[in-house]
């Protein structure tokens, strides 16, 4: 067993197993993107039939894990082999094996930014504690991100348990002091929070969802408060660009609203691998 720790953790090895397993959970994650809302959604429904005294409509079971994947177009159940990622989509050139309807280009992407999480996270941390909750961080951060994309929603299921899971790695200092993670998960969510009330008491519209002050709280709880500022300002950067790139070039009415949880994701990952460098880099300039 100790031989098999050793090659496994070897710097020449340890990157590639990363980046197999990432794709083997990038495939789930399609899954988790795909369902999750769906079963949010039949949640609530459940809950609204049992306030209003109403029976609970009797359903198909359905979780991550049951019923098996399906064609949407022809249901088609995806067999093992219809499975493989990024090589299944490949061989099938993105196309149902029994009805021919295509694909989505999401699902090879999503396969492949698992792996991607996979393998830099294993490169950057080496065989270590971190490089394993590097990789849970980003897994997360993919899954949160399409799902918000989808429905502007960003499910508590994921954000809470981050947030949980960073204070937990924390208490024995895996990225941060246990001090840094408290107060960054603190001022990450009541900074948004902050934000929110301020913009509807003058505008007296929503400017976020509150599943935003839980990933930035999560974020904070992995990273550390130093990183907030950063975290705030690229996401801000970030999302302003691409507002103003979806009105110029996708005639993207201003009405409509753009999903902040993406942005806050792409800078959370970005605090977490390159924060304290970047934020000693900005305040060097001020001394």
């Amino acid at each position: 067993m100790s031989d098999i720790l050793n090659t496994a953790a070897h710097p020449a090895v340890f990157p590639w197993l990363g980046l197999v397993f990432g794709l083997v959970i990038g495939s789930f994650l399609n899954v988790v993107i795909h369902r999750l809302p769906k079963m949010m959604d039949r949640d609530w429904r459940h809950q609204c039939a049992e306030l209003r005294g109403e029976a609970v409509p009797v359903e198909e079971r359905f979780n991550l894990f049951v019923p098996r994947s399906r064609c949407p177009a022809c249901g088609h159940r995806v067999s093992t082999a219809e499975n493989i990622p990024l090589v299944s989509y490949a061989v099938l050139r993105g196309r149902c094996s029994a009805c021919k309807s295509p694909i989505g280009l999401r699902y090879p992407v999503v396969e492949l930014l698992g792996g991607v999480a996979g393998i830099w996270s294993a490169m950057r941390f080496g065989f270590s504690p971190a490089a394993f909750a590097a990789m849970v961080f980003l897994w997360c951060i993919v899954a949160a991100s399409f799902i918000d994309f989808d429905t502007q929603l960003l499910p508590d299921a994921i954000t809470l348990p981050l947030l949980w899971l960073g204070l937990l790695l924390n208490a024995v200092g895996v990225f941060t002091d246990l001090r840094s993670a408290v107060i960054g998960a603190a001022a990450g969510y009541l900074s948004l929070w902050s934000v929110y009330w301020l913009f509807k008491l003058a505008t007296g519209k929503e400017g976020m969802g509150f599943g935003d002050f839980k990933l930035l709280a999560a974020i904070g709880a992995w990273c550390g408060w130093q990183v907030l500022p950063l975290t705030i300002l690229l996401s801000s950067f970030i999302g302003a660009a691409v507002g103003i790139a979806l009105m110029v070039f996708a005639r993207h009415g201003r009405g409509v609203p753009i999903p902040f949880g993406p942005y806050l994701g792409a800078a959370g990952v970005v605090a977490l691998f390159w924060g304290p460098q970047l934020t000693r880099q900005y305040l060097n300039q001020f001394m």
